[in-house]
């Protein structure tokens, strides 16, 4: 029995990921590094900032690694105003709401970012809960983050749909138990599908998405009232 939704949040509710390439390749090349879009999404897209810089730039110490983070996490807020939803997500926040579903927020992103992101999208209220991966024993792609919205929202892996939109994500989620749905606003539909997502689809408009929500509480219905069972 489907019971809750988890999303993440950098490139499934919203597309983050333009500002974050742009100000990554920005930052890079004052260390002689220039970087185009499959860098990016191979190198740089759903990991965690203090893993990229160690991965790219391995000579910066501690301190240097956590300014340059701190820069670079600034300057996309200041970027970032402009952003909103992806299409169909408040249509989707609704209909959980009038099905009683609960709804957890899963996320990699620095918690500035994502209290930035909550505040300037307006939804910081719809969550039941939030995991911000730098509160876990270890980030997406270790299982860990969703395994705790899980136990928060107190429910097993089987009564929930995690969204996802990179790779790193979607192994998080399928590591955990977790019928997961692939974003693809920053990958390709094929590649989302093969780290385990049994569903791509662009955003929250398509009619895949909302035929497999309301097949799941029409089959629940069907069961509930002791039909065929």
């Amino acid at each position: 029995m489907l019971a809750a939704i988890l999303f993440d949040l950098d490139g499934t509710i919203v597309n983050t990921d333009p500002i974050h390439y742009q100000v990554w390749r920005k930052m890079l090349l004052n260390y002689g590094i220039a970087i185009d879009e499959a860098f990016y999404k191979s190198r740089i897209s759903g990991r965690l900032n203090p893993e990229i810089i160690e991965d790219i730039l391995p000579n910066l110490s501690p301190a240097a690694s956590q300014e340059f983070a701190d820069e670079k996490e600034a300057i996309f807020r200041q970027l970032a105003y402009h952003l909103k939803p992806l299409p169909g997500f408040t249509e989707l926040v609704d209909w959980t709401k009038t099905h009683q579903l609960k709804r957890a927020l899963v996320t990699n992103a620095p918690r500035a970012n994502v209290e930035f992101m909550l505040e300037l999208l307006n939804i910081k209220n719809i969550f039941h809960t939030i995991v911000i991966a730098e509160d876990c024993t270890a980030a997406k792609p270790e299982p860990i983050p969703y395994q705790v919205a899980l136990e928060q929202l107190g429910i097993a892996a089987e009564q929930a749909y995690a969204l996802e939109d990179s790779p790193s994500g979607i192994r998080a989620a399928v590591a955990a138990g977790i019928r997961t749905i692939g974003i693809a606003s920053t990958h390709d539909p094929q590649e989302l599908q093969k780290f385990g997502a049994f569903m791509a689809i662009p955003d929250f408009t398509d009619l895949q998405l909302w035929k497999l929500l309301n097949s799941t509480l029409e089959t629940v219905t069907f069961l509930t009232k002791g039909i065929g069972v």
